[in-house]
């Protein structure tokens, strides 16, 4: 349970049949869910979007914190069997603090891919693209500080968001930035690249055609949802069967959630609920 006692609007259901909490800052966890919906596809879920204050990439390691563990609470007094941090800057901010907070599985996005790169990676070079916190936080560094034989290569690309988020995944405007951002990369000679911001994954085809088709590319979105799997079969916590429910909630306005987030989950992005937490 939660340090401090057992949190008075916790809901009680069958702990396999209950859902699995999904945390992120906006719309980029839905490519978790849709990884989590795909390979798990008995577990209901419930996904929280902090929309109202994102992005959190440029905002302070303590706030992002702050927010972070406001929504994790939220999920965990629906009653969670897991939670998943489906942000890299918030998981580079607080996974310490969730695991030792909350009594449940606590799953997320950067020691899943950095581990898939080590195993990928041929030459050992390997590049990471990522929001600015996420680069500042070091997190990657220290998720291979325990490979060092790696060479990291870390670039933050604000922008990719914004495309993504405007439903833009094509054009010379993407493209001329993509060539920006991932240009130094090819120099480095990486082989292997994460895609350490979960909106990324839906800039798959533009950043292989820049990077080439010999660069392996690894969704951090995938391997977190990997992770999950493992996680809830080796506790037993897996549901096997059963028709699975999907909520998801939004500290913004619900229907820009929707609109949005269909770009990123499609037919499975139902209706959302607000959230309003701090923000009332």
């Amino acid at each position: 349970m939660r340090t401090g006692g057992t949190p008075p609007n916790l809901v009680v259901v069958p702990v396999v049949d209950a859902p699995i909490g999904i945390f992120d800052s906006g719309f980029g966890g839905l490519t978790v869910a849709r990884s989590v919906i795909d390979q798990l596809p008995h577990e209901s879920v419930h996904y929280l979007g902090d929309t109202a204050r994102q992005p959190y990439g440029p905002k302070p390691i303590a706030e992002v914190r702050e927010y972070a563990l406001e929504c994790l609470d939220h999920l965990y007094e629906r009653g969670v069997k897991a939670l998943v941090i489906a942000c890299n800057s918030a998981s580079a901010a607080m996974l310490r603090d969730a695991r030792e907070r909350y009594d449940v599985p606590v799953v997320e996005v950067i020691l899943p891919a950095a581990r898939r790169a080590v195993a990928a990676s041929r030459s050992g070079r390997i590049g990471v693209i990522c929001t600015r916190a996420t680069k500042e936080s070091m997190a990657y560094e220290d998720a291979f500080a325990a490979a060092p034989h790696i060479e990291l290569s870390t670039r933050a690309c604000p922008r990719f968001v914004d495309f993504v988020e405007s439903g833009v995944t094509g054009g010379d405007e993407l493209l001329g930035v993509a060539h920006e951002y991932l240009d130094p990369l090819t120099a480095a000679g990486v082989d292997t690249l994460i895609l350490g911001c979960t909106h990324y994954p839906l800039l798959t085809g533009v950043i292989s055609y820049v990077m080439g088709e010999e660069i392996t590319l690894v969704s951090s979105a995938e391997e977190c949802a990997k992770d999950l799997y493992r996680v809830l079969a080796s506790t037993g916590l897996m549901r096997e069967s059963g028709d699975p429910t999907y909520t998801f909630s939004t500290t913004g306005a619900p229907d820009e959630f929707e609109t949005i987030g269909r770009r990123f989950l499609g037919a499975e992005m139902m209706a959302a609920s607000q959230f309003a937490g701090g923000l009332s």
